[in-house]
């Protein structure tokens, strides 16, 4: 069974319209080669489910997304997204906010194939006045309301792994796994970039396969692009680019600013970007960030 793929083929599979989830976590582990393949094409209108970072700023910024759902937009040293901020501050995309929890929760219904989950998170907050499709249901063993969060089924999911193999199983061995299990089952498809192509019988060996978090039947398909989470970390083989996502929020507050971003990391390929990026070699180098 072979599922290679090129990040060119994952996203001729997409759609204008469809729903897609993006793996990782603010500045971590983002399947950012995927992003930049779908910045050079002419998807557009898509709604995004993501823990976001520079995914959905680069989104935003392009103008390829019609609707986020999200808990956060951050790059952590760099509080807020500066291009989700001035989508969001310009009223340029519809979302839905709620908190890290129901967002999770949304996720897990989709993957088991249920319409909600019922939960007491978000009770007695604003996420309700915000969200009025969110709904409460009557408990059926008790006279108590819980929060009925929806399910967030995905057409897509795009993640990115330490090690994959041809067969689709895919390898997390940094301190955090995020929701990107949840991502996987929550979606039709899901494509993953890999730093480490491996063979199979590398998961044989001791422990290798504690570090498998989901069935090899949930990937689609696997491309192999060292590094393709820069400038996003991928522990444990390196971390966040502070210095260049810097240069990219200094971006955001120049005229044409992103117009340039583009032209320089985006336009050029994913081979010229590595090297503008300053080489595979220096991104392993890049220090691990601190939990």
């Amino acid at each position: 069974m072979n599922k290679l793929m090129t990040s060119g083929d994952v996203v001729a599979q997409l759609r204008d319209g469809m729903t897609i989830g993006i793996g990782g976590w603010g500045p971590r582990r983002k399947p950012m080669a995927l992003i930049r393949e779908i910045l050079r094409s002419p998807v557009k209108d898509l709604t995004v489910v993501s823990y976001g970072g520079a995914d959905v700023g680069m989104l935003c910024a392009a103008g390829k997304l019609k609707k986020l759902v999200f808990a956060f937009v951050s790059l952590d040293f760099i509080p807020l997204e500066p291009y989700f901020r001035a989508a969001r501050q310009a009223g340029a995309i519809e979302v839905m906010e709620i908190d890290e929890g129901l967002l999770l929760l949304g996720l897990r219904a989709a993957a088991m194939r249920v319409p909600f989950i019922p939960t007491r998170t978000g009770l007695g907050t604003d996420v309700l006045r915000h969200n009025p499709g969110i709904k409460l249901v009557d408990s059926p063993y008790d006279d108590r309301q819980w929060l009925a969060m929806p399910a967030l089924p995905l057409d897509v999911a795009l993640l990115h792994v330490d090690r994959a193999d041809a067969r689709g199983v895919c390898q997390v061995k940094g301190p955090d796994l995020y929701m990107d299990d949840a991502f996987a089952r929550a979606a039709a498809r899901t494509y993953v970039t890999c730093d480490e192509l491996v063979q199979p019988e590398a998961f044989e060996q001791g422990e290798e396969a504690r570090y498998v978090f989901w069935e090899r039947s949930e990937t689609t398909g696997v491309v192999h692009v060292p590094c393709g989470a820069h400038p996003t970390s991928c522990a444990p083989l390196y971390g966040f680019d502070a210095r260049h996502f810097k240069e990219y929020a200094a971006s955001a507050k120049e005229p044409g600013g992103w117009e340039k971003y583009f032209e320089r990391y985006v336009a050029c390929g994913e081979e010229e970007y590595l090297k503008r990026a300053g080489g595979a070699e220096a991104v392993r180098k890049l220090p691990l960030p601190v939990f």
